[in-house]
């Protein structure tokens, strides 16, 4: 490994690697990380700004600090705290993602509270500092992923130190139970709504046990509806955070949904239901947090009819074969949808094969594509770099394919084997895996061996790639074709993009609803107005869309 910092990012990244893996260690129950790690996130962060000239403030990528000489009282009884723990920020990406919407997870925990009980949420994302400890819980749940494990174990620490019972959930604890026990008074292992009332009832009896389990296979629609009066409203550009279907149709290597030991049966939510609570929050956005909402064409039509006399507005995650039928897509314009996260992945077929997606084939993305913004509907487009036909051509190529495509928006992603899923296993049987520092399997650091490049090559490329997306020049060569609709475009682009010194005030100050209310107004607006234009016309036939082959 070179020493010097001439190789910019990509020294950057490998520097921090090597560190990473020769200050792991292993210990009995699973991973311990040196206390010199937060130095070390520091310290990353500023080679890498110093590297590309990019702006990150402390507190984005520094956990706030536990103060060690707290000495709260006994807690309080039936008072519980939910905690969404720190993870840092990518400087390449916007800010803004963070706070787009809240997660749906803690809030939906917390409706599931039995009577008598008090509850709190924390999310330390939104840079109000450490968790609150005035009056000290009883109980504090923390849900653990990946990326964030080691702050969420120093949470736990610091408030069992002090007496409080700590419970663990999320999907790390369902990857890797034995590494997060140490850690727990008890696991919820699995799907936590079903398993929160029970801990509580089991606090209160003195009979908590070490492990609970949940199943993905309950009535969805039996769950109760999410606190998000919990939330504190300003901090997110909408607080309506949706879900109508539970797992997806495909089964990709490197996805967490293949995650040894997770069931996750498809699952979908009576529409009536879905509309209720959108409107019971009163916003007029919504992100709808499913993996997949057009996993079943019939049933996100029959959400779509249910939504279009709401008069709001929405984002979803689908997949691009939901353009198998216009129809369809015209139905989500009618609806309110103005724009969808769609994981392409790829753009060769040969890696969306190896990684057992389901979709069309790349070179129809285009046509579809099309389909979408023929019907008002913006395109943000993930892609995975690095997987095995991946040669040191990729990033260019992909960039100059969104551009040509006019996709208002991407976002990268390095591949990255989470523990658990099919992906890990491979590698790790074929001694790719560089080191298991979870803070940095955040998909913006090379954590593997890639097999048609280097790894200064593939991160360098990354970085690339969001430089050339945010520049002036892409951002204008991807302007929407319709005249109308630059001026809006370029108002999303330059303050979603290119605007995180911005952000980072909003954050801070919990500014972000008052800042965004406007716009988000003006966009529904808009968009009540296309629709009435659109509703006149014709659907295209849905005989004209060659169904997807791969």
């Amino acid at each position: 490994m070179r020493g010097d910092t001439e190789g910019g990012l990509a020294d950057c990244a490998r520097l921090v690697e090597w560190k990473a893996r020769n200050r792991l260690t292993r210990v009995p129950g699973g991973v311990h990380f040196a206390a010199q790690r937060n130095v070390l996130c520091a310290a990353k962060w500023r080679r890498v700004a110093v590297a590309e000239r990019l702006w990150i403030p402390r507190a984005m990528r520094v956990a706030p600090r536990l103060d060690t000489t707290v000495r709260p009282g006994p807690p309080r009884p039936r008072h519980a705290l939910l905690i969404n723990p720190f993870y840092s920020k990518d400087p390449h990406a916007s800010f803004g993602k963070h706070v787009l919407t809240p997660t749906l997870a803690l809030t939906s925990v917390a409706g599931a509270t039995p009577p008598g009980w008090e509850v709190r949420y924390w999310d330390e994302n939104l840079l109000q500092g450490a968790p609150p400890w005035k009056p000290f819980p009883q109980v504090v749940g923390i849900t653990v992923h990946l990326t964030f494990a080691r702050r969420a174990y120093e949470i736990a620490r610091w408030y069992r130190e002090r007496g409080a019972i700590v419970v663990l959930g999320g999907l790390h604890v369902l990857s890797c139970p034995d590494e997060a026990a140490p850690h727990a008074d008890a696991l919820a292992v699995g799907e936590g709504v079903q398993l929160w009332g029970r801990i509580l009832r089991d606090v209160e009896a003195g009979r908590l046990q070490r492990v609970y389990r949940g199943s993905y296979r309950s009535a969805f629609e039996d769950e109760p509806a999410p606190r998000r009066n919990l939330l504190p409203r300003g901090s997110f550009l909408t607080t309506t955070s949706l879900i109508a279907t539970r797992g997806c149709h495909s089964r990709c290597e490197f996805c967490y949904l293949s995650t040894e030991g997770l069931r996750m049966p498809y699952r979908m939510r009576d529409p009536r239901q879905v509309a209720k609570e959108f409107l019971a929050d009163g916003q007029p956005y919504a992100v709808f947090i499913d993996n997949n909402l057009g996993s079943r064409p019939e049933y996100l039509r029959s959400l779509c009819r249910t939504l279009a006399p709401l008069e709001r507005i929405w984002s979803a995650a689908v997949s691009i074969d939901v353009t198998d039928d216009p129809s369809l897509v015209r139905d989500m314009a009618l609806a309110g949808c103005t724009g969808v996260f769609v994981g392409f992945e790829s753009l060769s077929e040969e890696n969306i094969r190896d990684a057992g997606k389901k979709s069309p084939r790349p070179e129809d993305y285009a046509r579809r594509i099309a389909i979408l913004h023929e019907n008002g509907i913006q395109v943000n487009g993930s892609f995975v770099l690095g997987f095995d036909q991946d040669g040191a051509d990729v990033f260019d190529r992909t960039v100059a394919w969104i551009e040509e495509n006019r996709l208002e928006c991407a976002t990268f992603h390095i591949l990255t084997p989470y523990p658990g899923t099919p992906l890990f296993a491979r590698m790790e049987a074929e001694g790719r895996i560089l080191h298991r520092n979870w803070d940095l399997y955040d998909t913006a650091h090379v954590v593997f061996r890639p097999a048609r490049m280097t790894p200064d090559e593939l991160a360098s490329g990354y970085a690339a790639c969001y430089r050339r997306l945010f520049s002036h020049g892409s951002i204008w060569r991807r302007r929407p074709a319709d005249r109308s609709a630059v001026l809006p475009y370029l108002a999303m682009s330059y303050l979603y993009k290119r605007s995180n010194a911005l952000w980072y005030v909003l954050i801070r100050h919990r500014w972000t609803a008052s800042v965004w209310r406007f716009l988000v107004e003006w966009t529904r607006r808009r968009h009540i107005a296309f629709r009435r234009s659109i509703a006149g016309r014709p659907a295209r036939r849905a005989s004209t869309v060659v169904s997807a082959r791969v």
